[in-house]
């Protein structure tokens, strides 16, 4: 008789944990999606509010914009030539240092 009713109770348990993980994944789906819903919803308004003004505002946007990507390329290419000349001034100092060492070597 107990084992029948560990039986029965081990049937009846695999239904309860699919009912749970069904409701689970039906909460978690249902939320994600609300989120993503309101995300689009958000990004719409956004888009129209935003697009009239970036039609007006372009004329000064534009060459403002390329005016930030010019001084952000000279900057960039500022330190890339102070790097290059560093690497090079320490190129020097250690083959003067070597060449010294080696021929004062070979002077003895």
């Amino acid at each position: 008789m107990a084992e029948q009713q560990h039986e029965q109770q081990q049937q009846q348990h695999p239904v309860a944990r699919q009912v749970v993980k069904a409701a689970t994944a039906v909460t978690a789906g249902g939320s994600m999606l609300m989120l993503s819903g309101l995300t689009l919803v958000g990004t719409v308004i956004l888009l129209t509010v935003a697009t009239p003004l970036l039609v007006i505002f372009s004329p000064v946007l534009v060459p403002a914009v390329i005016s930030v990507c010019l001084i952000f390329s000279g900057f960039l290419a500022s330190g890339g030539f102070g790097v290059a000349g560093l690497s090079v001034l320490s190129w020097m100092y250690r083959y003067h240092r070597t060449s010294t060492t080696t021929n004062s070597m070979f002077k003895d």
